[in-house]
């Protein structure tokens, strides 16, 4: 069994890997409420394909299982990367105690594609260097050591997941820390035929999603490298910077 990673939505932006996969597959249990159906598609024409839209995780696995023990080699397919908010770990241990191999498959994920759509370095010299990956608290919950008030201090660059219902409540937070001009890329459906992707500040976050009417599939980018200065370089490619492959500035070059 492979649980695969079916990236931000374009098809293209699949792994080798994953499109071998989902292309060998005998069972596509997939997420087709966030999963492009142009990547179910790649599977053969007699795989049986089965939505988990409206099922509980038991009943999840009660399917895979079942395809499982009838030899077939199933595919559980997600959006993005399977380890980010996926269920992966659940999964794994179910799969684990009925004695059942599984491959995990990565994939791209939407703050790779968004940062990529945008051009941008999520890590500037002498700026930024951190990434955080979390989301708003929301019914799910998060430890009172993760809350957005402690994690924002770093002024790192953050990709919020999960957070556009409760966008009001994430901007005060994040507001306690980073300046209100701070900006953010607000990405709806990245790599999808209609994605859209809007760059705003971060006073005006909370009022930008409520105008476009976003609340599921969003990822926001909160970062100060998406305001940094042409002239920020990296030290590694200076002329002064040795490593083990390159010497000084007077070291001739072959």
């Amino acid at each position: 069994m492979a649980i695969v990673g079916a990236g931000p939505g374009a098809p293209d932006l699949l792994t080798i890997r994953a499109h071998q996969r989902i292309r060998e597959a005998q069972a596509l249990v997939w997420a087709d409420s966030l999963v492009s159906p142009a990547i179910a598609a790649l599977a053969p024409a007699d795989c049986v394909r089965i939505s988990t839209r409206s099922l509980t995780l038991e009943a999840v696995m009660q399917v895979m299982l079942q395809q499982a023990r009838a030899d077939k080699r199933v595919v559980r397919l997600h959006d993005g990367d399977p380890c980010l908010y996926g269920a992966l770990h659940e999964q794994i241990c179910r799969l684990a105690e009925a004695c059942v191999d599984v491959e995990v498959v990565p994939g791209v994920s939407a703050y790779q594609a968004t940062a990529a759509a945008l051009g941008q370095a999520l890590t500037i010299p002498g700026t930024v260097q951190t990434v955080v990956l979390t989301r708003a608290s929301g019914r799910t919950g998060t430890p009172e050591r993760e809350a957005l008030r402690r994690i924002a201090a770093l002024q790192a660059s953050l990709c919020l997941y999960l957070s556009a219902h409760h966008i009001e409540a994430v901007q005060e937070e994040l507001l306690l820390h980073y300046p209100p001009e701070t900006p953010v890329a607000i990405a709806f459906r990245i790599s999808w035929p209609d994605e859209r992707l809007l760059i705003t500040t971060l006073a005006a976050m909370a009022a930008t999603t409520t105008e476009q009417k976003l609340t599921r599939t969003t990822l926001y980018l909160v970062s100060p490298a998406l305001a940094a200065s042409p002239t920020c370089c990296s030290r590694l490619y200076a002329p002064s910077h040795t490593h083990l492959f390159r010497g000084g500035h007077n070291q001739a070059t072959s």
